[in-house]
């Protein structure tokens, strides 16, 4: 039952930001519309918590990062992907947005920043790369990707 609701959580968050360009008034926008304090937001990591007990989201692990793909493109959340990774004051591997990628933070203990950011909504545009790092505690970081892009970069 999570997962479906989930999926259609992700329906409802891709339908409300297809064809817009990966920008801030994109944060702006998903911060207004799901912002953090609100039901939609509060669902979303309720729903990566059951999932994440259930094992359908963040099935794998390496470098103390757990994560996982929950949609492939072309299905429940139109163009995007969307993966689930939880992280405890790590730093993730380095990787190119091709296409950007929106996300979102969760916390789970402490006072995690992802990127420096907190808990919300963050849109990175198409060719921004990083070595994703929370740090100040632990989070879920959901991120969709257009098209499903992402390039590891090994550095």
């Amino acid at each position: 039952m999570s997962q479906q609701q989930f999926m259609e959580l992700m329906g409802k968050v891709a339908d409300g930001i297809a064809g817009l360009p990966l920008d801030q008034a994109l944060e702006d926008k998903l911060n207004a519309e799901f912002p953090a304090g609100g039901e939609d937001f509060r669902a979303l990591a309720r729903l990566c918590a059951e999932g994440e007990a259930e094992g359908w989201l963040m099935a794998r692990e390496a470098g103390g990062i757990k994560f996982g793909r929950a949609v492939k493109p072309g299905a429940e959340a139109g163009d995007f992907s969307v993966d689930v990774v939880r992280m405890k004051d790590v730093r993730g591997p380095h990787h190119v947005h091709t296409t950007g990628e929106i996300g979102a933070i969760m916390p789970l203990s402490g006072d995690p920043h992802f990127d420096g950011r907190p808990e919300g909504w963050y849109v990175y545009g198409p060719g921004t790369q990083h070595h994703p790092t929370v740090s100040g505690g632990d989070a879920y970081i959901l991120y969709l990707l257009p098209e499903g892009a992402i390039e590891f970069t090994g550095k």
